[in-house]
């Protein structure tokens, strides 16, 4: 009679998984080593079993996986084996319950103090998860405007003030500007004077300019270079440059932080297209809805989404299957297609800059009389790019549809070409206003560095441009929302005609929200510097916003029939919202670096760039500390720092890659087990037979 243990182990020989292991193996191993892998597997098992037990058992009894009787009987025991501690030790485990209990405590109520905690929760319960994202990626907004406007208001905008009417017994230093000529510093804000009417403060509240000029709201105010507070001397150029590297900074980490989460959810979701198949069919449902309407919605998208997955498959096929020709042709066309979108965004380009160039020489030489169009110059810059935002998406989806490409390609193709033709306008329009400030032609620069007659105090300029882009986006948001979206809905409503019914009710299109959004927040990053308490506009402007968008979704508009899900539509916000932030770098590196500062206004005015405030500031740092910041920005720290950086790349490359094997190992063994309990029933059927 074979021993007890022989029988099993043969029988675990003929398991699927273990055959498939030999064959990987190629089969060379003997049967003994295999059983020692077999016994030594089953220690590490047994081994974590003991561990989780362990840890398990320090849990309370409400957390352990049994019934309700098991737990009384561990509760017991639990209680049983404390009255057995020491005094020390019945204190420490009673503390820490306590401090637990207050944490989750104070966790469940923080969680009512959430901004519109319970609008998105209804928004998520009538139209779904992705709809859902898009207003938490407002709210995120929101916080994060109103955590930069607290920035720099608390860094900047505060001690001008304090410094200004006096308070806690502070004082203004000004500093003489050296080596400048009398002409550089003259700066004259076209302030109202005399009798004003209310039209003019009207315009001037739109175009930033009068009354707006001369207030804390744009750069030509902090005309200061310390603060005296008692005995304290604060450095405001430091402290404002410092505030500008603080604020990008925090955008930079605080969405790297938010998309980290979304990265793996998408690189799970996008891994294995029969594991998207699997979801979609098994977990695909969106319990959050309760919405008759939203849920029939639902039904139908997941109906689209495997009709498209479907519909690539086809296309992969057919695309496999293409001829030399028909690859040619196709290219061919695509190329074609290309080089008219490039037309477009350079037209687009070109008329942003002719624009921008006529508005700039025009804007001071009309009349007040005319201050309707003096307005209209003012706001040129500003309709042309809003122009261009509206109609380059249209043109770029009708022409992605010649290019034959799949469905998930076309949606993402399409938005990387909006996303560039928005935040590219910008880009359009600050080289606009650099060329200007810097054409030098005929001497105008020679004594400042900068056109100075045109541009006393430039950063200004800069600062109402990117104001008037704020309130005219807003402007736009408010229109369609009132003169487009509810007189649609009322003729759908009200009116029979065949063409109004088929135009029906407008989709809410996830994607061109976030971007138009997205918009906004670069304008605002771009502005901060030049315009400090943007941030607060931008604040105000999207918590208007949100209820606008909402009052608009609820009344108005229906979702879309090809929705995105929440989190692959998460990852695609952060990922679009930070290329708008790098987009931010580049103008602020060049204006804090390149371009010479106002010599008539700000906190710069001593220094030929704002960027020279730094080494100003070190040089008065003790001799020591002088040489280790000096050598730490050198070659000889850089090259040993670059390349320390270099190796640390490549083992966070190697590591995974490693960790992406042993997801591919585990896969496999899923499936393994899989066909181990397929046959594992067909062996107890065999034997009940």
């Amino acid at each position: 009679e074979e021993p007890h243990g022989a029988a099993p182990v043969d029988f675990l020989q003929e398991l699927p998984s273990c055959q498939s292991a030999r064959r990987r193996r190629g089969g060379t191993q003997e049967r003994r080593p295999a059983l020692l892998g077999t016994a030594g597997s089953r220690g590490a098992a047994a081994r974590a079993m003991l561990q989780e037990t362990g840890e398990l058992a320090d849990r309370p009894a409400r957390e352990h996986p049994k019934c309700m009787a098991e737990k009384r009987r561990t509760r017991d025991s639990q209680q049983a084996d404390t009255e057995q501690l020491s005094r020390w030790k019945k204190w420490r485990r009673t503390s820490s319950k306590s401090l637990k209990k207050a944490l989750s405590e104070v966790k469940g109520l923080s969680s009512y103090l959430v901004l519109w905690r319970h609008d998105i929760r209804s928004i998520e319960g009538k139209f779904g998860t992705g709809i859902q994202s898009y207003f938490s990626f407002l709210r995120f907004l929101v916080l994060l405007n109103f955590i930069i406007f607290i920035l720099v208001f608390s860094f900047v905008t505060l001690p001008t003030i304090i410094s200004k009417y006096g308070i806690f017994n502070s004082t203004i230093a000004y500093i003489s500007p050296k080596n400048i000529e009398n002409i550089c510093t003259i700066y004259e804000p076209s302030g109202n004077k005399g009798l004003v009417y209310f039209y003019t403060y009207l315009k001037d509240l739109l175009s930033g300019t009068g009354f707006l000029e001369v207030t804390s709201l744009f750069y030509g105010y902090y005309s200061i270079d310390a603060v005296w507070i008692s005995i304290m001397r604060y450095n405001l150029p430091l402290a404002y440059l410092l505030a500008t590297f603080a604020y990008l900074a925090l955008s930079l980490l605080w969405i790297i932080k938010r998309s980290v989460e979304g990265f793996k959810h998408n690189l799970v979701h996008d891994a294995d297209p029969f594991q998207s198949y699997c979801n979609k069919v098994f977990a695909g449902w969106d319990f959050c809805i309760t919405d008759p309407n939203a849920a029939r919605l639902k039904h139908h998208s997941l109906q689209y989404e495997l009709q498209t997955d479907l519909q690539e498959e086809k296309l992969k096929q057919k695309i496999a299957e293409r001829s030399m020709e028909e690859k040619l042709r196709i290219y061919s066309l695509r190329i074609f297609i290309n080089i008219i979108v490039i037309a477009i965004l350079s037209g687009c380009f070109y008329s942003i800059y002719r624009v921008t160039v006529f508005s700039q020489e025009n804007s001071n030489d009309i009349d007040n009389a005319n201050s309707q169009i003096n307005l209209l110059v003012q706001y040129l810059p500003s309709i042309v790019i809003t122009l261009a935002n509206f109609i380059g998406p249209l043109i770029f989806s009708f022409l992605i549809r010649f290019e034959d490409y799949t469905p998930a390609f076309e949606i993402k193709l399409t938005l990387l070409r909006c996303v560039f033709v928005r935040l590219a306008n910008i880009g359009v329009l600050l080289f606009s206003l650099w060329s200007q400030i810097s054409n030098c032609g005929s001497d105008k620069c020679k004594p400042c560095g900068y056109n100075y007659k045109l541009y006393p105090c430039w950063e200004s300029d800069v600062g109402q441009e990117m104001y008037k882009l704020m309130i005219f986006d807003f402007i736009v948001i408010l229109a369609v929302a009132l003169f487009l979206d509810f007189p649609r809905k009322l003729l759908v409503n009200h009116c029979s005609c065949k063409l109004v019914q088929w135009f029906g009710d407008k989709e809410f299109e996830i994607s061109d929200n976030v971007l138009e959004i997205i918009y906004g927040q670069t304008i605002c990053w771009i502005g901060t510097f030049f315009s400090p308490l943007l941030p607060a506009i931008a604040t105000i402007k999207y918590f208007i916003i949100f209820y606008v968008k909402k009052i608009v979704l609820i009344h108005t508009r229906k979702p879309a029939a090809r929705p995105i899900r929440a989190s692959s539509s998460n990852f695609f916000f952060l990922v679009v919202l930070l290329i708008g932030l790098l987009l931010a770098f580049i103008p602020l590196g060049v204006s804090i670096a390149r371009i010479p500062s106002s010599k008539a206004c700000g906190p710069f005015r001593n220094f030929n760039t704002s960027w020279e405030v730094i080494p100003d500031t070190i040089l008065q740092f003790p001799t020591g500390l002088q040489r280790i910041l000096f050598g730490m920005a050198s070659e000889a720290f850089a090259v040993p720092f670059f390349v320390i950086l270099c190796i640390i790349l490549f083992y966070v490359i190697a590591l995974a890659r490693a960790h992406k094997r042993v997801v591919e190992q585990l896969r496999e063994q899923l499936v393994l087990e899989s066909r181990d309990k397929m046959f594992l029933i067909r062996k107890i059927t065999e034997a009940q037979r």
